[in-house]
């Protein structure tokens, strides 16, 4: 049997390289060989945090994209040696969550994120997609590596946040945290029609790309509470929409429904971890009656959403190479890419790793 060599999750705090058995491809499936791929903050919580439970010899990750090795004998539309935008989520197609519209969320709860999750990621030389013809999307030509890697969760997630966002023609929008899901809720709102959009976050690199992608205000949560400034700079009104990116779980989600107009929307797109509860502030939500709506969801995934957002970049409609700002070359250098942003230096938004494994 055929083996492959990744980087893993081997128990809570801890990682290392293992070496597997390459998945067997069923009928409907492929086997894939990345050829770039980026470490992402919730394999941070994953293995640190213990957001999701302890896993053992887990590999990681599951920002890819690749090159197509195998594919089953009832794939349609791919071949051995198709370059592949694969995304985060590859849901089950077929289950009843999904028929219902929620293909995120097919088997359990978050059942669509399969990859370091309940199965092997896309760190290491193969790994395994189920449902082919659906949880794959062609890589077009025009769009870099690096570029269609930030598609498959970092846009596709935070442009998630702005489409859950209801947000109105011309409308207000505060984007609480801008990292890369949080810049790509900025990118999003602004393809929805926002007018102005203020972003809460400090790192200046961060600030730079808000601005290149559409917020026309930034906050800095270190001067006040955020809530309190958005009232400032709104004369007292709030925004129509907010999108929690970032944040803690003491203060966040008290100033995101405290910035809220009547009416409004908070659409949650962080990772919640940490804590076990989520606090809702009572008052700031009107007891419970404020007519503020609270959405959230899971990255979408599947091929049509990773061929509209690679048109979105082809189009010229935003750039998502502009979250890339660190790039490693060979498969070794996962491990480092995966401590980087478990540091966040103050320069850092994504990092990638091109990988050249033959």
């Amino acid at each position: 049997m055929a083996t492959f060599k990744g980087f893993a999750m081997k128990r809570l705090n801890e990682t290392g390289w293992v070496e597997k058995e390459v998945p067997e491809c069923g009928p409907l499936d492929a086997i894939i060989k990345p050829t770039c791929v980026s470490p992402c903050t919730s394999d941070i919580h994953t293995v640190w945090e213990g957001a999701i439970g302890d896993r053992k010899d887990m590999v990681l990750g599951h920002e890819a994209v690749g090159e197509v090795v195998e594919v089953g004998n009832l794939v349609q539309n791919f071949k051995p040696g198709d370059k592949v935008i694969v995304p985060a989520i590859t849901p089950d197609w077929d289950d009843e969550a999904a028929q219902r519209g929620f293909p995120s969320q097919t088997t359990e709860p978050l059942g669509g994120w399969k990859f370091s999750n309940f199965k092997d990621g896309v760190f290491g030389e193969r790994f395994h997609v189920n449902l082919a013809d659906a949880n794959l999307a062609h890589l077009p030509d025009g769009l870099s590596d690096e570029g269609a890697c930030m598609l498959v969760d970092m846009w596709s997630t935070g442009m998630m946040g702005s489409e859950n966002a209801n947000i109105p023609l011309g409308g207000s929008v505060l984007v609480i945290g801008i990292g890369a899901v949080g810049l790509s809720s900025i990118a999003g709102s602004k393809l929805l029609g926002a007018g102005r959009i203020l972003a809460a976050g400090t790192r200046p690199i961060s600030v730079k790309v808000a601005k290149e992608y559409g917020a026309t205000d930034i906050i800095n949560y270190r001067e006040g509470a955020i809530d309190e400034q958005v009232r400032e700079l709104t004369d007292g009104v709030g925004v129509d929409s907010v999108i929690i990116a970032g944040g803690n779980l003491e203060n966040t989600w008290k100033e995101a429904i405290a910035s809220a107009k009547a009416g409004g929307t908070v659409s949650n797109v962080n990772y919640l971890s940490g804590a076990d509860n989520v606090l809702i502030p009572r008052v700031e939500w009107g007891c419970g009656m404020s007519n503020i709506t609270i959405t959230n969801g899971l990255c979408p995934g599947g091929r049509v959403r990773m061929e509209r957002l690679a048109d979105l970049a082809l189009y010229g409609r935003q750039d998502p190479e502009l979250l890339v700002t660190h790039r490693f070359d060979g498969l070794e250098k996962i491990e480092d890419a995966l401590y980087l942003m478990k540091d966040k230096p103050k320069d850092l938004i994504k990092p990638v790793v091109r990988l050249d494994l033959d």
